[in-house]
């Protein structure tokens, strides 16, 4: 059995979260600069392990005010914790595209386990011949579990963000190499 690596392609893939703000809207937001690794057992995708990195230094809510205050201590805390890091522990196949992803998400020091959804697209031959995996990714975190609880409640007695903060990825991922597993 070959154990087979996949690694992102940048340029046709998107990681971007959103959350309520005054309840009544939702305010967006995305990481430009991240990296994803997906190793599988030949091309078997229900085998997946997933390695997922974004930088926190590279968040864009299309506000640079905005941007600057969420990589302070209030929010995301750039400065001591510069990574959001999430690897995944198990697949759990729903059907022949649908799984759910457990795993474990760190921000600002914070290791919580979780559970994405996630929906296989497929493999595929691009026009330079190299095998391309999508894969898309939804889930949500309560941001108060990763110590995030910037505007909670205002002065009057508002809520100024909510605590569910939806979580969106779509990736495309090239294969690297097979690698012969060793017996053990």
């Amino acid at each position: 059995m070959a154990i087979t690596k996949w690694t992102i392609d940048p340029t046709h893939s998107e990681i971007y979260f959103k959350v309520k703000h005054l309840m009544v809207s939702w305010v967006t937001g995305s990481f430009t600069e991240f990296n994803a690794t997906v190793e599988t057992e030949d091309d078997n995708i229900s085998t997946a392990t997933v390695r997922f990195t974004a930088d926190v230094n590279s968040i864009s809510t299309n506000n640079e005010q905005r941007d600057a205050h969420l990589k302070t201590g209030d929010f995301f805390d750039a400065e001591n914790h510069p990574q959001l890091i999430f690897e995944s522990e198990k697949l759990e196949k729903i059907d022949n595209d649908t799984y759910k992803v457990h795993g474990t998400l760190t921000m600002r020091g914070i290791s919580k386990t979780i559970v994405f959804n996630m929906e296989y697209g497929g493999v595929t031959q691009d026009p330079w011949g190299l095998t391309r995996m999508g894969i898309s990714v939804s889930g949500k975190i309560n941001r108060k579990d990763f110590g995030v609880s910037f505007g909670m409640v205002t002065e009057t007695g508002g809520v100024l963000l909510g605590e569910d903060v939806a979580i969106s990825a779509n990736t495309e991922f090239v294969k690297q190499v097979k690698v012969e597993k060793q017996a053990a």
